[in-house]
């Protein structure tokens, strides 16, 4: 195939290059920031997508970012790329903190007591995998679909999660949006002005021909 990679990558290396890509995650958030600087829409729309972005990264739609993202920039009529591109403010380096946050805060506003009754939190993610594949499992099988396990997760991780990551994601997309408003306006007014420096120029050189001839 044409597009086929002619080095095939072990595992290990996909996975290493998903927790830290080549050139670091500097460089890969410098790319982020020119992809969404070049964006072909007014500053506005493009500040409401990275809020519509920055937001999706507390909520506990892990795998569905992308989709969530692009469907509240859409709601908001902010640029769905730029929602997109922003998703990247969640990753392996600022997951935990965020799911840290998210989760305190949701104990707190729902009255909720930590509790490792029925294990850690990744024991419990563990657990409700295990629930849905044994339930999958039971609808070819004489076996009978258990739910506890994922009852477990939904009231103690996912719902104190989601209700938790209200609040902080709203602080983190306004302060993204009025960081981003201002330093997009910018580029693109500089973008407008090289763009016209560029043209006249053209056109002082067609001119000079013209005398020329």
């Amino acid at each position: 195939m044409v597009f086929k990679r002619r080095d095939r990558r072990p595992l290990g290396r996909i996975v290493l290059e998903v927790l830290w890509p080549r050139g670091g995650w500097g460089r890969a958030a410098r790319y982020v920031q020119l992809r969404l600087n070049r964006l072909p829409d007014p500053p506005e729309r493009i500040a409401r997508g990275i809020f519509a972005g920055v937001f999706t990264t507390f909520t506990p739609f892990y795998g569905f970012h992308f989709v969530f993202a692009a469907i509240l920039a859409w709601i908001m009529r902010g640029n769905i790329l730029a929602a997109i591109l922003s998703t990247f403010f969640g990753n392996p380096l600022t997951y935990v903190p965020i799911g840290v946050v998210a989760m305190k805060s949701g104990y707190a506003l729902l009255g909720l007591r930590g509790s490792e009754d029925h294990g850690s939190i990744g024991k419990k993610f563990v657990k409700a995998g295990e629930d849905l594949w044994d339930n999958f499992y039971a609808l070819f099988t004489p076996d009978r679909a258990d739910w506890n396990h994922l009852g477990i997760f939904y009231d103690e991780v996912f719902f104190p999660y989601m209700i938790g990551g209200i609040i902080p994601g709203i602080v983190a997309g306004t302060i993204a949006y009025y960081i981003s408003l201002p330093l997009i306006t910018a580029f693109q007014n500089r973008r407008k002005g090289a763009i016209k420096a560029k043209l006249a120029e053209l056109k002082k050189k067609k001119k000079l021909g013209k005398q020329a001839d």
